[in-house]
């Protein structure tokens, strides 16, 4: 297939260029929505694994909003996780604006659609085999650019975050505040990073923090602790809190809706992204579910060493199965050829829902904690998605010698 004509494929003709991806915090409005939905989700299949779940909520000063489509057996205190929630989170302090103890909670959950329902119930519907949960593109990103093949960009902006939460929850930094923002600029240097840019942090405070010193900590305790150290230089450039001032913040300082940042949950723009967001969602999903796939595949595939870079596209129609399309584009640095590959894919990888979440073992309740600091680019027990156990049958089947064992 034809390379995209992007900076950031290493066969482009722009030698030098910026790459910008940013992080938040779980304090963040929209990751505070996430946060809910998805502990919503998990109580539900703790219960019941084949609980049907699309939870949308909203968080604003006083007030969270529970809404969406829910069928399951089981038996929820919605209003108590939405406070264990936001206990956890850190919102403790009614002088933020908003905290567990005193905002209200709204719930409003209607079932899901049976028309909908008939089309991802095996047996039932069109086709008896378990169907897509919904018409859509679903993308995964994987490149040698960092130990998790992520891009860099977004790989550092979430090391800044979670660090801001680390040294907020250990009291090393107690002037911090849960909500924050992290932004990291990245020069590449034909194809390669070359050196960090610039580093934008935007860190709610405790009001009584000067300035300068928080400044000054942000940097050696926050930003630098995590960089790498080879990629840093005299001329990069540092931004924290650039208003001067970040005491609002939270629920108080903006509304937060689940699924309003999808692009720092995924590659942080470096690879496409379909438009469906995660959180809230069971794995009947393919938004959910066919992504973390994808994601798998890419990994695999450049972990395998078939390629440098690899993007992979899968498409599903309601009620249908088998994925409509497998897309793979290594942006020309595959060893053998991208239709090749595709076709060891179909033949390797499970692709219809029910496989899906068999192989990866997504009924389970292990959301809540993707729903912070990235859900792809980090080796945690559940995350099973970020395996890379095929690396063996990939290198087999594509005709490659295996690789020695480590």
């Amino acid at each position: 297939m034809a390379k995209k004509n992007i900076p950031n494929n290493p066969n482009c003709n722009i030698d030098k260029y910026l790459f910008t991806s940013e992080s938040v915090t779980m304090g963040h409005p929209d990751k505070v929505a996430d946060h809910i939905s998805d502990a919503i989700l998990d109580a539900m299949l703790a219960q019941d694994t084949k609980s049907r779940v699309a939870c949308e909520t909203l968080v604003t000063t006083g007030l969270v909003v529970v809404a969406g489509e829910i069928t399951t057996k089981a038996v929820v205190d919605i209003p108590t996780i939405v406070r264990n929630t936001i206990k956890k989170i850190g919102y403790t302090d009614p002088a933020m604006g908003f905290d567990f103890e005193n905002c209200a909670v709204m719930v409003t959950l209607d079932k899901q659609s049976p028309d909908i329902s008939q089309g991802v119930t095996e047996g039932t519907g069109l086709h008896k085999e378990q169907g897509a949960g919904d018409q859509g593109l679903m993308f995964g990103f994987a490149c040698r650019e960092t130990p998790s093949l992520m891009p860099m960009p977004i790989y550092l902006a979430h090391a800044i975050t979670n660090r801001l939460a680390k040294m907020r929850q250990n009291r090393k930094l107690a002037w911090l505040r849960p909500d924050g923002k992290s932004q990291v600029t990245v020069e590449y240097e034909n194809g390669k990073p070359k050196r960090i840019h610039t580093v934008i942090v935007a860190a709610q405070h405790c009001p009584d923090v000067r300035y300068n010193k928080l400044r000054k900590e942000i940097i050696a305790q926050v930003i630098l602790p995590v960089l790498p150290k080879r990629l840093v230089d005299k001329n990069i450039i540092y931004h924290i809190n650039p208003t001067g001032r970040f005491v609002t913040g939270g629920p108080k300082g903006d509304c937060g809706l689940t699924g309003r940042k999808i692009i720092v949950d995924t590659y942080g723009g470096r690879g496409c992204h379909g438009g469906g967001a995660f959180s809230g969602k069971d794995p009947s999903k393919v938004d959910r579910s066919a992504s973390y796939m994808a994601r798998y595949i890419a990994k695999n595939i450049v972990a395998a060493g078939l390629a440098d870079a690899c993007e992979v596209q899968l498409s599903y129609a309601i009620g249908v199965a088998e994925p409509i399309s497998v897309l793979i584009d290594t942006e020309g640095t595959s060893k053998i050829s991208e239709k090749k590959i595709s076709q060891i894919v179909r033949k390797l990888f499970p692709l219809t829902p029910k496989k899906m979440i068999a192989h990866l073992k997504l009924a389970r309740p292990i959301y809540a904690e993707t729903s912070y600091g990235g859900h792809f680019g980090r080796n945690l027990p559940d995350f099973t998605w970020e395996k890379t156990d095929m690396v063996s049958k990939l290198r087999k089947v594509a005709g490659l010698k295996q690789k020695p064992k480590k």
